[in-house]
């Protein structure tokens, strides 16, 4: 059984060839799910497939920390709270492989430094891009800033839907999930911890 369009062709196209094993892989999902990989909607579905999770998980690929090598010293006295809110991401839970699509709220406490704002929403990127649970994003997120960026206090809330639930199973949907990592000064200080979850909106 063989795509309409050969691996030559393919490389001819700048897309990433995809093993014939990975491609039989996902004909026998078709299969198991009900329809027949042969015909013609379905011919060129399995390296489509292929691809698309290879984009997905292209945070296998990166080193998100990597993200906040570069820092500013020069922030005029700057010494409170650092948030970027409302930042869409879009990941895929490892226990069924759907969807995790939601938003992060990321804040840091800086101690003689800051990192360029976009750098935060890269480092959620990089680690949602793999195959995940919304706890141990959370977790890794704020791990990662606190680690390389030595604040005071890190904040990372995280408010997502996930297809496994909402299209599956219980079928609920409109359902989200909340969760919050907290470390320094917002974990240890309830003062501090109020005034950066209601800066988020929490």
């Amino acid at each position: 059984m063989s795509s309409l369009v050969g691996p030559d062709e393919d490389v001819e196209r700048g897309k990433v060839p995809v093993p014939e094993h990975v491609q039989d892989a996902i004909r026998t999902l078709l299969e198991w799910a009900g329809d027949d990989p042969r015909r013609e909607g379905l011919v060129d579905t399995p390296k489509r497939v292929a691809r698309a999770w290879k984009e997905y998980c292209v945070g296998y690929g990166e080193d998100p920390s990597m993200h906040l090598n570069r820092v500013f010293e020069e922030v005029g006295g700057y010494d409170e709270i650092v948030l970027l809110k409302d930042i869409p991401f879009q990941s895929h839970c490892e226990h069924h492989m759907a969807p995790i699509i939601g938003k992060a709220a990321i804040a840091y406490l800086p101690d003689n430094h800051v990192v360029g704002i976009s750098k935060l929403a890269r480092v959620l990127h990089g680690f949602a891009r793999r195959l995940q649970i919304q706890e141990r994003l959370t977790a890794e997120v704020a791990e990662c800033i606190w680690d390389n960026l030595k604040p005071k206090g890190v904040a990372v809330v995280i408010d997502a839907s996930h297809a496994c639930m909402t299209a599956r199973g219980v079928r609920t949907p409109g359902v989200s999930m909340v969760t919050s990592r907290m470390m320094g000064t917002f974990l240890e200080d309830h003062k501090s911890r109020k005034e950066v979850l209601s800066l988020m909106g929490y």
